[in-house]
């Protein structure tokens, strides 16, 4: 098909749309659906003034990292519960992390770490979709991950998409994406991993090298055949939609500020050994552990202004450690270890920690006993997540499981808690109702409280 914008009259607007042809600009019209090109919020429904975090980074860790190997060690129990890794001593007296976080326990006094969180269903699709909506599936409704909810109550904060997604949405076939809400608040993938070797985001370029005259052009053609369909065709709701759309695609292209944001090639070799960037590799001779550099990335994308990163971090494949769990840990959480308190010491040192609530979020936890081929299995009682910034406390241990981490020994805290306290950092209540389909009210947060103690 020509450019000229008189061939357009073999093709109808339905057509036109489902094209979404801008071919020239690298760019289709479900990419836009993805930018979500969320308006911004009117005064007064964007994070109140009782917000002490501005921005969120959400790290998970799917398959369920085991608490045991990471921020709950038992060295006082019996071997096939200590498993078979050792301790490190943290910076808070008699509180010791896995070996496998020697970075983090020096770092300890910069964190929260709740050790009580309880799950309700070990199984990954149901606990993954739990951990990030904060509702168990349902056939009667589908609920919008906690980024889309801080992309609709918070909006934008400037031509950055507000919730992105490093290398994509998490949860993967797990989670939904914005669920009842409009796909306009949902997760822009950047599509791939920052780790590796020739990365870039998709569709953020002008494709083929296009210069800036071109970009203009392709830009006028697009008028051109927005003004045709217009005059043709009496329905102009979807266009308007489309024209918001590409308002804030042109803005990603045409903004040094966005570009620049995602990037890493500015950054110094100093602050890529802070996060231990290109250091770490699997036992595969052709990936490498880029947790780093997602991470580096993400506080990338915070400083430039995106409202919520989502980072995924599989580890060397999955968490899912049900053998073989010290070869797992011992390949797969240095990198971790390393890249999170890079993390939080490179926020701090910008000044960013404090607006910047970081959530390290997982499945559920592992079973307390190793099993016969020397891993642990799935268990939903007891487990460990962690935050840091946003104005949560500092250098606290939360709540304390049993003996041998089977289950809360005191200070049992529910997932709906957890996440109520993070939106509520965010000045946002999670007991807020949002209309879904059919005039349903829906709580953000069914029955979760924010935990005071965790507040600084």
């Amino acid at each position: 098909m020509s450019c000229d914008p008189v061939h357009f009259k073999t093709l109808s607007r339905r057509g036109f749309i489902q094209v979404g042809s801008l071919s020239c600009l690298g760019l289709t019209l479900g990419d836009y659906f993805k930018l979500r090109a969320a308006e911004p919020a009117a005064p007064g429904s964007a994070l109140t003034k009782e917000a002490k975090a501005r921005n969120v980074i959400q790290i998970f860790l799917p398959g369920a990292c085991s608490q045991l190997e990471s921020w709950d060690p038992k060295p006082e129990a019996a071997i096939d519960i200590r498993g078979p890794l050792g301790v490190v001593k943290t910076k808070i007296p008699g509180v010791v992390f896995s070996e496998s976080m020697q970075r983090c326990a020096q770092i300890v006094d910069k964190l929260t770490v709740v050790r009580t969180v309880t799950g309700r269903i070990p199984d990954h699709a149901q606990a993954t979709y739990h951990s990030l909506t904060g509702y168990l599936p349902s056939s009667a409704i589908i609920h919008p991950q906690m980024g889309a909810i801080v992309s609709h109550e918070a909006g934008p904060i400037n031509e950055l998409p507000a919730w992105i997604g490093v290398p994509g949405k998490p949860g993967g076939e797990f989670a939904p994406n914005t669920g009842y809400m409009p796909s306009k608040f949902g997760c822009f993938s950047v599509g791939g991993d920052p780790g590796q070797k020739g990365f870039e985001v998709k569709d953020i370029s002008l494709q083929g090298g296009a210069s800036p005259d071109e970009f203009e052009k392709a830009r006028d053609l697009r008028a051109a055949s927005e003004r045709y369909f217009r005059n043709r065709d009496t329905d102009g709701q979807a266009l308007d939609t489309m024209d918001d759309f590409y308002k804030k695609a042109y803005g990603l292209l045409g903004s040094p500020a966005a570009q620049n944001a995602f990037r890493l090639e500015g950054e110094p070799e100093h602050l890529r050994e802070l996060y231990g960037c290109g250091k770490y590799s699997t036992k595969s001779p052709v990936k490498r552990l880029g947790i780093g550099e997602r991470l580096m990335f993400a506080r990338r994308l915070v400083e430039a202004g995106t409202r919520f990163v989502s980072v995924t971090y599989e580890g060397a494949g999955t968490w899912d450690n049900h053998a073989k769990i010290k070869e797992h840990f011992v390949e797969a959480m240095p990198a971790f270890d390393h890249a999170l308190s890079g993390l939080i010491i490179d926020l701090e040192q910008r000044g960013l920690l404090e607006s910047t609530l970081v959530m390290v979020m997982t499945e559920f936890g592992r079973t307390p006993k190793v099993n016969a081929v020397y891993g642990r299995d799935h268990h939903a009682r007891n487990y460990s997540l962690v935050l840091a910034g946003g104005g949560i406390t500092r250098g606290q241990v939360y709540g304390a499981s049993d003996a041998i981490g089977y289950e809360p020994a005191r200070d049992a805290v529910t997932l709906e808690d957890f996440l109520a306290t993070a939106y509520g950092q965010l000045g946002i209540d999670s007991s807020k109702r949002l209309m879904a389909p059919g005039e349903r009210p829906i709580d953000i947060v069914r029955e979760g409280k924010v935990i005071k103690a965790l507040l600084g």
